[in-house]
């Protein structure tokens, strides 16, 4: 019987439990698929922890790649032997799972398992982030936050492609060293880093600061932004950002704060296969490298848990099954 990694109930990383469980055959569009490497992402820890409340018991991991082994009726797009990766399937911290054809994409050649499970999720949050929250121009000067981490390390290669100017910051000088040769044209610590954004462009502020750390960044991240610039909040690693009073917004100079997720921004099949055509052709054509951080058994997935709420990792972080 597969394994899989459950939460009964939230709470830490102590609650993940590597269990057996059934798994059903492919129904009507479905799918049955050998997973050679998942994702591990923050989203997940929201989801263990109960601060995105889910009905336990349930499967951790919503990302992940590998290979068809049945196909259910009435799917004609894929077949067994396929390669497939996918950024919304919950229960993919699994060795096996049935998912919905409509979730998949297909892995191209030139790209393997891992690169595949590395990328998608992250990949398309940089992606929408860049094109579709802030559409970043040639010249436009912003900030991005947690730049050695796996989002920050594509959304930093991502935005120089666009011709952006890129301050970015990070938390030690390992980490300092990865965002620079990802190309972050500055990379400062997190204390005092709304002085250097305005150093940066001369006092005017960023036309954009994309947040992934919520709490501690969002006070001096809002005063980094120019007049009519954005404040991209998409996600609180460090806890949830308290309300914020619309007046500030005002005060800034009229500027646009927004919290985008990307069910919002991969809507239709064409968006998604869009967005990861890029992201694959990209890594192929090698202009956008996907860093693994470190990869665990599907049985330390509470050590990969700690490990990334702990600030320890950088680029991704993948259980193998």
């Amino acid at each position: 019987m597969p394994r899989a990694v459950l939460v009964r109930q939230t709470g830490g990383p102590e609650v993940l439990e590597l269990a057996d469980v059934a798994v059903g055959d492919p129904g009507e569009g479905e799918v049955e698929i050998a997973i050679d490497a998942a994702g591990v992402n923050y989203i997940d820890t929201y989801h263990r922890s109960g601060i995105y409340p889910m009905e336990t018991p349930f499967g951790l991991g919503i990302e992940g790649a590998g290979r068809i082994t049945a196909v259910g009726a009435g799917v004609s797009d894929f077949t067994v032997g396929d390669r497939v990766g996918w950024f919304d399937g919950r229960g993919s911290y699994a060795e096996r799972i049935v998912l919905p054809t409509a979730k998949l994409v297909p892995v191209p050649e030139g790209i393997d398992d891992e690169t595949a499970a590395a990328l998608l999720l992250q990949g398309v949050t940089a992606h929408y982030l860049l094109t579709s929250t802030y559409p970043v121009k040639e010249g436009d000067p912003i900030l991005i936050h947690a730049a050695a981490g796996g989002t920050g390390l594509l959304l930093v290669q991502l935005a120089k492609a666009r011709g952006a100017r890129v301050l970015a910051t990070v938390s030690t000088p390992e980490k300092e060293k990865l965002a620079r040769e990802a190309g972050a044209d500055e990379v400062v610590g997190y204390e005092d880093f709304d002085k250097a954004a305005r150093e940066f462009t001369d006092g005017v502020g960023m036309a954009a600061v994309y947040d992934g750390v919520g709490k501690t960044t969002f006070d001096k991240s809002l005063a980094s932004v120019r007049r009519r610039g954005y404040m991209v909040l998409f996600g609180a690693s460090s806890g949830p950002v308290p309300p914020v009073d619309p007046q500030r917004l005002n005060a800034q100079g009229s500027v646009y704060l927004t919290r985008p997720t990307s069910r919002d921004f991969t809507v239709t099949p064409e968006e998604v296969r869009w967005r990861t055509g890029e992201l694959f052709e990209a890594v192929l054509a090698g202009k956008l490298k996907v860093r693994v951080g470190a990869k665990y058994p599907l049985a330390d997935a509470r050590q990969a848990h700690e490990d990334l709420q702990g600030r320890k990792t950088t680029g991704k972080l993948l259980l193998i099954p």
